[in-house]
C-alpha cells in the first residue's frame, strides 16, 4: 500500500476539516489526483472518522487518475463522479466540502449552483463545513461570502517554495463587515506567515497604484481611491503585526 504524502497547501486543508466528529461525510470538488481524500482516510483517528467520501472533477483524465491514486493506497471507500462542481451531489451526502485549488470566482460558481449549501427550513440553516483554498480572486470571493449569508470563521496560510496560499473555513451564518482591506489580505492574525502575506499585498497594490498614477488615460477616480483605501489598510495590518511579534 502507497502512503500518501501530502504538500504544503493540501495539508493546511486536511487539518481544517474539523475534529471531535464521527461519521463524516466528506466531498471533494475538483479532485485531481484525489490525494486529499487518500490522505484524510489513511489518517482516520477515533475524533475524526468519515462515513463516506466521495470526490468529484468535471474532467475524466483527473478523475481516472483519482481512481488510480485511490487503488494504489488501499482506499476503497472513496466514491468517485464525474460532475461539474457539486451537480452530482445531494444536500444529505455532504457534511464537509472542501473546493481547492481553484480560482475564487470559480469557487463562486459553483456555490452559487448549489442551493442546500446553504439552505434553511424554518429556522433551522445547515451546518455544512466550507473549506474554501482559493488560487486567485479573492476579494471577489470573500465579498460574495460576506453578502451570501457565510461567515469566515478562520484562515489559515502555508508556503510551498516562494508561493503563499490562504484556506478559508467557513460556515452559514452572519459575519462582521469586512474592510476593503480584509477582503484582499483576510483578517489580520499573529501567523509567522502572515508578515510576508501582508508584504506581497502591499506589493501589490501599490504597484496598481503608480501605474494608475503613471497611465495616459485617466483610471476611474473611484477605483483609485478604492485601491489605496486598500494600501492604507493593508499596511496598517502590517504594523498591526509587527506589534503582535515584539
Amino acid at each position: 500500500m502507497k502512503r500518501i504524502h501530502l504538500s504544503p497547501r493540501l495539508q493546511m486543508v486536511a487539518d481544517m476539516v474539523p475534529r471531535g466528529e464521527q461519521d463524516i461525510g466528506l466531498v471533494d470538488v475538483g479532485t485531481d489526483h484525489a490525494y486529499l481524500p487518500a490522505w484524510l482516510l489513511q489518517n482516520q483517528t477515533e475524533d475524526r472518522r468519515f462515513a463516506h467520501m466521495i470526490a468529484t472533477d468535471l474532467r475524466k483524465g483527473p478523475l481516472d487518475r483519482a481512481v488510480q491514486t485511490a487503488r494504489e493506497a488501499g482506499c476503497n471507500g472513496i466514491d468517485f463522479r464525474l460532475c461539474d462542481g457539486l451537480e452530482g451531489v445531494s444536500r444529505d451526502e455532504a457534511d464537509v466540502i472542501v473546493i481547492a485549488g481553484m480560482g475564487g470566482e470559480t469557487i463562486v460558481h459553483i456555490l452559487e449552483g448549489t442551493a442546500w449549501v446553504k439552505w434553511s427550513e424554518g429556522d433551522q440553516i445547515t451546518k455544512k463545513t466550507l473549506i474554501l483554498q482559493p488560487m486567485s480572486s479573492m476579494p471577489e470571493l470573500r465579498a460574495w461570502l460576506q453578502v451570501s449569508g457565510f461567515c469566515i470563521g478562520e484562515e489559515r496560510l502555508s508556503q510551498e517554495g516562494d508561493a503563499l496560499y490562504t484556506a478559508l473555513l467557513v460556515r452559514a451564518g452572519e459575519m462582521s463587515p469586512l474592510t476593503p482591506a480584509e477582503l484582499w489580505a483576510g483578517r489580520n492574525t499573529d501567523h509567522p506567515l502572515r508578515g510576508i502575506w501582508l508584504d506581497r499585498w502591499i506589493s501589490r497594490t501599490r504597484r496598481a497604484v503608480d501605474g494608475m498614477a503613471q497611465a495616459r488615460d485617466v483610471a476611474p477616480i473611484s477605483r483609485r481611491q478604492k485601491l489605496e483605501e486598500v494600501l492604507s489598510g493593508v499596511t496598517d495590518m502590517k504594523k498591526e503585526w509587527e506589534r503582535w511579534q515584539k
